[in-house]
């Protein structure tokens, strides 16, 4: 009770919802099918349109985004480089205090041009760098000055060097020369001293060069004013020590370059400390506020490059959120118009498939639904109405038809046996013709004959009497005897004549009367055939010309060749040579392999291009009036092709004549006879 309540409550839910599918699918077939196709392609269309909108506005945004962000990671590269280049700027200068080279040099001023130049041209047009380009121009010119002004101090270290402290070096080591030339004895009291002091000058000496290599080498320095100090203080004692004026004189201008050499190493240490002092501030000072400044420079660049790349992330998350948001909502919207449509499509087009079946089936009283519809499954519901009215209306037609091929059948077989009839007719017509002919040929012999064996009895009667009158001459004896032969050679000739005419009718009557299959010689069955013609020759003016070579022994049906020779020759006699015409027809024959070419050939009047196409039409004739039955050909046609299993063909041309060409196999298609088969 319970299921039967809820059964009926989703029935009456069912109603309402079955009603409105129906009220919307009537107002969605309201539009033809193409409309409603092409409204889901509008809708398609817009979506994509408005996709593409956001599309192209979000990729401004997102490329205006990407210019920011490409802009300051160049710019960060720029910053880079030139940090690079300053600190490596800075290593050379350093390498080039430390080892003078002209390539450290030319290195130095190339890397000098390039750092200038990036500054001049790329800082300059750069958006974010250009702002602090003319800073970091003065702290690198700054940088680069100092580097002018060390090279400038340090030529000047070079020159003191050379001249303050080398110059009186090579002095100083020329008067120990002098000096230790001077001294006469090598027990003299000036040697001892002279050799300390000679000693320390050589370690001064190599601690100045010490220090002037290696200008962090302080300790050398003092090591060389030490040494230079014991030389000064060792040049009075020596004078006293001295022998002669060269030595005391020698010793006096030793005192002065040592005094020179302690001078130039002070200069020197004074210079030095200049180049350091000098290296700190202008150099590694400025390197330092370069490098400050590019740090101040890389860190806006990265506080910009975060900016732009949370505008690019915000602008991209904004563009799917408002994609999704779109595709989703038209989506839906097309998922719905197009189930719409395709149920107002589909259920419409079940309906008229069940319809369809129906009416193949043959049911013709189920109703046929959507008939009243405007669109164009409506039209198709009102063509299948059309249908089912033609298919009964055909049904009829059948039962009509089926009624009619009935009667027409019977109609066609009582054509055939008709037909049949009027072909044993033409073939008992053509015989008739022959035994006629063959007939009039044999009583000319027989008559002959007969009217000798007359006038041989009568004169035997006349013989009879004169013998028994009386002796006989003997002169009337030989005219009796001769005469007697000469009768006797007649008979035998004519009745001869007559009984190959007989054998050769015989034989050709045999073979047309009986369709047996049996061996047989093509030109000896030839020769029979036409002597049949002879009679028909002699009332003409047609000359007959057999070409068939000996030995072509056939396996066939000789009656149905016979027929079809003699039809061929009795048709080209009436028609080719019509009104007694003169003419002459050739029967030639060769053997191609297995088959044999036989061909019948006249110089007749010949047959047009509409008679040539109705040639082998049966009952088709020129001379109905004069009793033809147009079957000669139909017949021949028949009989080549069917049971004598060849092929007929034939040209012919008005004026020129006619050439029937008979294509035969040696061996008749179908079984051979069973005593044959024996053999």
């Amino acid at each position: 009770m319970v299921a039967l309540k809820d059964e009926q409550s989703a029935a009456r839910n069912a109603r309402p919802r079955r009603s409105l599918d129906l009220e919307t699918e009537s107002f969605v077939r309201v539009l033809p099918i193409r409309w409603r196709l092409f409204s889901i392609a509008a809708l398609n269309a817009a979506v994509a349109f408005i996709l593409a909108a956001f599309i192209w506005n979000g990729a401004n945004v997102l490329s205006r985004a990407w210019d920011d962000v490409r802009t300051v990671r160049e710019s960060d590269k720029l910053l880079v480089l030139l940090e690079s280049e300053a600190s490596r700027l800075q290593n050379l200068i350093h390498r080039y205090i430390n080892q003078p080279s002209q390539e450290v040099l030319t290195e130095i001023l190339g890397l000098h041009g390039e750092v200038l130049s990036t500054l001049r041209n790329r800082g300059a047009i750069d958006p974010i760098l250009s702002g602090s380009a003319d800073e970091l121009r003065t702290v690198t010119e700054r940088f680069l000055q100092g580097f002018g002004e060390v090279r400038a101090l340090q030529t000047t270290i070079a020159h003191t060097y050379e001249n303050e402290v080398l110059k009186p070096a090579r002095e100083m080591a020329g008067l120990y020369a002098i000096i230790e030339g001077a001294i006469g004895a090598r027990d003299a009291l000036l040697l001892p001293s002279l050799g300390k002091s000679r000693e320390a000058f050589t370690a001064s000496l190599v601690a100045a060069n010490a220090f002037y290599l290696s200008s962090l080498a302080s300790d050398a320095a003092d090591e060389a004013r030490r040494n230079i100090t014991t030389v000064e203080q060792t040049i009075p004692v020596m004078i006293d020590l001295a022998e002669n004026s060269l030595q005391r004189a020698a010793l006096t201008a030793l005192a002065q370059r040592a005094a020179a050499f302690g001078d130039g190493l002070k200069t020197l240490a004074e210079q030095f400390a200049m180049r350091t002092n000098l290296l700190k501030t202008a150099i590694d000072d400025n390197q330092a506020a370069m490098i400050s400044v590019i740090n101040k420079l890389s860190a806006q660049m990265t506080l910009r490059e975060l900016q732009a790349q949370g505008s690019f992330d915000h602008t991209l998350a904004n563009i799917y959120q408002n994609v999704a948001l779109v595709a989703v909502i038209f989506l839906t919207l097309i998922v719905v118009i197009g189930a719409l449509i395709a149920r107002s499509i589909i259920l419409p087009l079940k309906e008229i498939m069940a319809a369809m079946h129906g009416v193949v089936s043959e049911k013709y009283d189920e109703p046929i639904q959507g008939t009243h519809a405007r669109d164009e499954i409506g039209e198709m519901a009102r063509a299948v109405a059309v249908f089912r009215e033609n298919a009964i209306a055909k049904r009829k037609a059948e039962d009509e038809l089926r009624a009619a091929k009935d009667r027409a059948e019977k109609a066609l077989d009582d054509l055939r046996e008709a037909q049949q009839s009027l072909i044993a007719a033409e073939k008992l017509a053509a015989l008739g013709g022959l035994v006629a002919g063959v007939a009039h040929e044999v009583n000319n012999p027989i008559g002959i004959s007969l009217t000798v064996a007359s006038s041989f009895a009568r004169r035997c009667e006349e013989f009879t009497k004169e013998v028994g009158a009386g002796p006989l001459r003997r002169s009337r004896l030989d005219e009796f005897l001769e005469g007697g032969r000469d009768a006797a050679n007649q008979l035998v000739a004519n009745l001869h004549r007559a009984g190959e005419l007989v054998q050769s009718f015989k034989q050709v009557a045999v073979d047309r009367s009986h369709a047996d299959r049996r061996p047989f010689d093509l030109r000896e069955s030839t020769d029979q055939i036409v002597a049949s013609f002879r009679p028909v020759l002699k009332k003409s003016q047609i000359t007959l010309t057999v070409d068939v070579p000996a030995g072509i022994m056939m396996d066939s049906y000789p009656g149905s060749y016979g027929q079809v020779l003699t039809n061929l020759f009795l048709n080209s006699v009436v028609h080719a040579f019509p009104d007694g015409r003169a003419g002459s027809v050739i029967v030639e024959a060769r053997q191609v392999r297995d088959d044999v070419d036989i061909f019948v050939s006249d110089d007749g009047v010949g047959m047009s291009e509409e008679i040539q196409r109705r040639a082998f039409d049966p009952f088709f004739t020129t001379r109905r009036n004069e009793g033809g039955t147009g079957l000669g050909l139909h017949i021949i046609f028949n009989l080549v092709t069917q049971q004598l299993g060849g092929r007929l063909a034939f040209e012919s041309r008005l004026g020129w004549g006619t050439r029937f060409r008979i294509t035969l196999p040696r061996v008749a298609p179908g079984e051979a006879p069973p005593a044959q088969a024996a053999q």
